[in-house]
């Protein structure tokens, strides 16, 4: 493990200190690329221009149109948090604005996999709907889409996944507009907006249809920045980057669930997990929130992390929250065994002097297929390679598939790996997609060794001692006026996530004491520029040396009704 402070820019800090930022915070936000204080400035009046969104206005014509008709809508949502906020920001959004007849339909995980399908798109004509919106899917559902149009239906695409390429040249499906800022031509700045954003955008090209139209005007138009908790919701679970349009997106939603302005589900959700919606903050959607909706759509229905969302009745909502909250519990079980039993496997693999290989593949027959993706990014920050984890596929018929969920490291670019084993190994994956850090895949059971060959082929080429080398980028050491717990709620408030990492600070420290507590997490006593403060290190049992180098996040606890600071310990830099 590596610890490495990130540069912080002298004359960017001197800038924004000038600008009236906090200097903590200023030389937080140097280091992580903010030049000036208007990307800090998180108004709404900032955001980036709906119009400026490839398709944005041509999906509200087709929205405005529809409504006008009074035809049936039908949204095709996705089975993770992103997926589930944007179908309730569609649902919801819609019928604000005015649409009287908005379904959804879900696909199940197992039995439909990702995307819409043909079977799917007969599932919305069945419905009677005749215009389908994907939301968070979509960019490459080629049959289904087809499927769509060949059926009568009108197809509305707002996805924000990367498009297909086939042969180098990008391919887009045949539907009537498309939204998604990585389809080739969209000038729209924020390329990493999650699916629910994308929603959220077409809606508010909607409203503004409608205003042309005459049909709202500005005194008396909906007011869309209620549904803004959910897209930061959305936005954080989906772990996209956290560029300044999406910071704003989120701390717009904050404000909002800390004045308690959000759906009954949402409100229901942070009293289940035992959050203060009130002192809110980004981790509390993605370590909290985020992984009870999700779990619906691993292990049960995302039906209900939907129907959560969408609820207004707060005793239906908490009755909903209760069962997600249930499906989660579950959900850690069957995770905590599967990855028990993964790192078991995976650290034989390199006992002894052997050294670790350069990308790992587990299965067994026991995987859950809905829960490999949380274990593979557990042994990829375990054993720091790029994971795959494969289940057998459960769906009916598909029995002799297997389908595999991977976890990347930093310079590893997954879906490109897999394109580059595709090309080089014709037939050996049936489908496969995704991202620089997280993919999937699947294949047939009796190629899985040849796969895990060819993936450690292009892992072998692709990284060096350096990029396999575990670091920890920080941000230096921590001045002793800022060990506060007045800075600590400070930082709290701020937004930070992927892209735009929390605040983590390291240097070399005393250990005064050390000792286990719940006998998996280590309680420390330590001193810091010459002062004691109490440091935990959760899901550490070995002891430490006595004097270290830390990586540490600042919080604070509470001692008979004091609040203290403390520091969550995050890596130490050891020689073995």
């Amino acid at each position: 493990m590596k610890i490495v402070p990130r540069d912080i820019p002298p004359r960017t800090v001197w800038t924004l200190e000038q600008a009236g930022v906090h200097p903590l915070l200023a030389q937080l936000y140097a280091a992580r690329g903010v030049l000036g204080t208007d990307e800090l400035d998180d108004g709404l009046a900032r955001l980036l221009a709906p119009d400026s969104l490839l398709g944005n206005s041509a999906a509200a014509v087709l929205l405005a149109d529809a409504m006008a008709q009074e035809k049936r809508i039908c949204i095709v949502a996705d089975y993770d948090c992103d997926g589930a906020t944007a179908c309730a920001v569609a649902v919801r959004g819609l019928r604000l604005l005015g649409a009287k007849n908005v379904g959804y339909i879900v696909p199940d995980r197992v039995q439909d996999g990702y995307g819409l399908t043909a079977p799917i798109s007969q599932r919305v004509k069945d419905s009677g709907a005749d215009l389908l919106i994907t939301v968070d899917n979509g960019i490459a559902s080629f049959e289904g889409v087809a499927k769509a149009r060949a059926l009568g239906l009108q197809v509305l695409v707002t996805d924000h996944h990367l498009p297909a390429s086939i042969d180098g040249q990008i391919q887009l499906p045949e539907a009537d507009v498309i939204v998604n800022p990585n389809q080739p031509l969209c000038p729209f700045a924020s390329k990493s907006i999650a699916g629910v954003g994308v929603m959220f955008y077409v809606l508010l090209a909607l409203r503004a249809e409608l205003r042309q139209r005459g049909q709202i005007d500005t005194n008396n138009q909906p007011k869309l920045d209620a549904l803004l908790p959910l897209v930061a919701l959305g936005t954080v679970s989906d772990v996209v980057k956290l560029d300044a349009n999406n910071r704003r997106l989120v701390a717009q939603g904050l404000k909002r669930v800390r004045a308690l302005a959000m759906p009954a589900g949402m409100a229901a959700l942070f009293e289940v997990s035992a959050r203060q919606a009130r002192s809110a903050t980004s981790f509390d959607f993605g370590f909290a929130l985020g992984p009870r909706i999700n779990a619906a759509g691993r292990l049960s229905d995302m039906t209900l992390g939907i129907e959560c969302l969408l609820s207004d009745d707060p005793a239906r909502a908490q009755q909903l929250a209760k069962a997600l909250d249930g499906i989660n519990r579950e959900r850690r079980e069957i995770e905590s065994g599967m990855r028990d039993q993964a790192l078991a496997v995976a650290e034989a693999l390199f006992s002894g002097e052997q050294a670790a290989p350069p990308a790992i593949c587990l299965f067994d027959a026991s995987f859950h297929e809905g829960v490999v993706g949380i274990v593979a990014s557990r042994i990829k920050d375990k054993l720091h390679r790029p994971t795959f984890v494969f289940a057998a596929s459960a769906a009916t018929g598909h029995e002799h598939e297997l389908k595999g969920s991977g976890r990347s490291i930093a310079g590893f670019h997954l879906r490109d790996a897999l394109d580059l084993v595709a090309k080089r190994n014709p037939g050996l994956l049936l489908r496969f997609g995704g991202h620089a850090m997280a993919a999937g895949c699947t294949l047939e059971r009796r190629q899985l060794d040849a796969f895990e060959q060819a993936l450690s082929n292009v892992a072998a080429e692709w990284l060096d001692a350096a990029t396999l080398t575990r670091r920890i980028d920080t941000d230096g050491p921590l001045q002793p006026q800022y060990r506060r717990v007045e800075l600590v709620d400070v930082l709290h408030r701020e937004v930070w996530g992927q892209g735009f990492a929390a605040p983590t600070f390291s240097e070399e420290l005393e250990v005064l004491s050390q000792r286990l507590v719940g006998e998996k997490h280590l309680a420390l006593k330590l001193k810091h520029q010459g002062q004691p403060v109490d440091g935990i290190w959760f899901g550490r049992t070995e002891p430490l040396p006595a004097r270290v180098k830390l990586a540490f996040r600042l919080d604070a606890d509470a001692w008979n009704g004091v609040r203290r600071v403390r520091f969550l310990i995050e890596a130490a830099e050891l020689d073995s």
